[in-house]
């Protein structure tokens, strides 16, 4: 079957859980990393579906950083084409910004372990299962609005739109279901100045209490995950 590409934006912000299920499953895919400048592809007729991870830059710094417009014009081409998209973080930004929704600051940054839950409806039952709440890791300072047609599948008391799907086969989240224990133990101490700055609001979890939670909170983090690319993958074109 085709491959699935995979946008990488920054060094740091790797596909981890997602590439090793892919793996698993014997679906190939390809890693285009803007942080090595690599270009990416003009259409994505060569590819099943296509992933984009997230990152610390803005999407709408997209008059700096031009290669944020091309991901939004293969989002378009990938909603027009029935071609499977899912965003992470940065990503599901992309995709609301993309199909015509806003991204901004949000009132509180969300770092660390945080719970979402799931509205009582069909679509958040099928991509992420019966449970009300699960937890998943979070990181950023702004949001996404739901652009029109998407539906809404997932909320944090911090954060009204966790997630959305449009159609069946696409998907946007502001959540990192993807990370392993390596990808948020490096987050954690690297980048422990960013989290202190903004420790003083309830939303962010300490570099200390993430840092102990990893052990109890990777395994769980995923199955989740399991449980979302299980459900994306029906959708590839094998």
């Amino acid at each position: 079957m085709k491959p699935v590409a995979i946008v990488q934006q920054v060094h740091h912000d790797t596909p981890d859980f997602f590439a090793d299920f892919l793996t698993e499953k014997q679906i190939p895919w390809t890693l285009f990393r803007m942080d090595q400048h690599d270009p990416l592809p003009d259409n994505l007729d060569a590819f099943s579906g296509y992933c984009m991870l997230g990152g610390p830059m803005s999407v709408n710094d997209d008059d700096t950083l031009p290669w944020l417009k091309q991901e939004m014009a293969l989002v378009q081409e990938a909603i027009r084409k029935d071609i499977p998209v899912i965003g992470h973080c940065l990503g599901g930004q992309l995709i609301s910004k993309a199909l015509g929704g806003k991204v901004g600051p949000v009132p509180m940054p969300e770092i660390g372990w945080s719970q979402i839950h799931m509205p009582d409806v069909a679509d958040a039952k099928r991509w992420l299962g019966g449970e009300s709440t699960v937890p998943l890791f979070q990181w950023h300072g702004e949001g996404f609005s739901l652009p029109e047609g998407a539906r809404l599948i997932a909320k944090s008391p911090y954060w009204a739109h966790q997630a959305f799907v449009i159609g069946q086969k696409h998907l946007a989240m502001q959540f990192h279901c993807e990370v392993n224990a390596a990808k948020v133990r490096h987050w954690a101490v690297e980048e422990q100045s960013e989290i202190n700055a903004v420790q003083h609001h309830e939303s962010v979890q300490s570099s200390d209490s993430i840092l102990a939670s990893l052990e109890k909170s990777i395994p769980e983090s995923n199955r989740i995950a399991r449980h979302i690319y299980s459900e994306w993958i029906q959708g590839l074109n094998r």
